[in-house]
């Protein structure tokens, strides 16, 4: 059974609501069908029921439920609910109807702050910092994370590497240059969300141009403090750092590079030290591996509000909206 199947398999054992708010997208309900089709998640589309369905006749909707901004009665209460959480940054009653109104994220994200919904999954046709500012604004971070974060999981065909192929990188989408604080925020949360998907012990290697000392930088410096900071504050946790990607992922390699290390050679979260790093190097392994890539997930925030390419098949959407359902389920919150 492929990654994608396991996890849909996962969610249906629990199966959560998820929003997708972009109806008047064809692809947003292809994948809306094949969801409801499949059985892994409840969903709500956002819009007006008959002209969504009359858009896609020949596609089966009737298993989701439908909400109609212009008519719902709750907007009133979610434009309170709005002031608020945002009344001290200048939101007043009368923008927080006009968001709600006429813009289906906000609507979304105010479906889950009064636990209507568990997740979203957005951004075919909005940029993803619109996707991300509504949760962020509305939703906020989790109790025990002091920031957002985004991974990719990826599944890498014929390798003996990581999980039989299935590793997590981070960040690869969202935090631009972590300092040491926010590098060691991220491993703690990359190695949650890959217990959470994967259900196996995160193994968490720390990257790096050098291995234990190989080479002398700045850069190099904060991957070794983020190392420290990570283990403080979790010291069940398997992770170690500075390690070249080799040193992290190859048994031979980490036995020779860094002797005594209980991570190296059998990492299957890779931290990357800053975006430039993390974006090369999903894509490379997506490229030239030919590796299933599964992201930009966000980790991190309160609830699920998963974000889109905007070049995405319908495919991408259900398997976005699969990890999504997965990551409710194991939402505190």
């Amino acid at each position: 059974m492929g990654f994608i199947e396991t996890i849909k398999q996962q969610a249906k054992q629990n199966k959560k609501t998820i929003i997708l708010p972009e109806t008047q997208d064809i692809r947003t309900l292809q994948a809306a069908h094949v969801i409801l089709q499949e059985g892994f998640a409840n969903l709500i589309l956002i819009g007006n029921q008959a002209k969504i369905k009359d858009s896609a006749p020949h596609l089966n909707l009737s298993g989701a439920s439908f909400y109609d901004p212009s008519t719902s009665d709750l907007i009133e209460q979610f434009a309170h609910l709005f002031v608020e959480l945002r009344g001290h940054k200048g939101m007043d009653f009368a923008t927080a109807k006009d968001l709600l109104l006429h813009n289906p994220l906000y609507f979304g994200v105010a479906l889950i702050k009064s636990k209507m919904a568990d997740g979203m999954v957005a951004g075919a046709i909005n940029a993803t910092s619109d996707v991300l500012r509504c949760g962020l604004q509305i939703i906020g971070t989790a109790s025990d994370s002091k920031l957002v974060s985004s991974f990719f999981m990826m599944i890498v065909p014929d390798c003996e590497y990581g999980l039989n192929g299935t590793f997590l990188f981070a960040d690869c989408g969202l935090c631009q240059n972590p300092n040491a604080k926010e590098l060691a925020n991220i491993a703690l949360s990359s190695a949650k969300s890959f217990q959470a998907i994967t259900n196996a012990k995160p193994i968490v290697g720390m990257l790096s141009h050098s291995t234990y000392g190989s080479a002398k930088h700045s850069d190099v410096d904060k991957v070794i403090e983020a190392t420290h900071i990570a283990k403080a504050l979790d010291p069940t946790l398997l992770i170690d750092g500075e390690l070249q990607l080799d040193a992290a992922i190859v048994p031979s390699v980490g036995a020779s590079k860094a002797k005594g290390s209980n991570v190296a050679g059998k990492a299957n979260v890779l931290i990357f030290p800053d975006l430039d790093a993390g974006n090369i190097g999903y894509k490379l392994v997506q490229r030239l591996a030919k590796a299933e890539a599964y992201g930009p997930i966000t980790q991190g925030m309160a609830a699920p509000i998963n974000d889109l390419s905007r070049g995405c098949s319908f495919e991408d959407i259900v398997g976005v909206v699969a990890i999504t359902a997965l990551q409710a389920q194991n939402n505190p919150q």
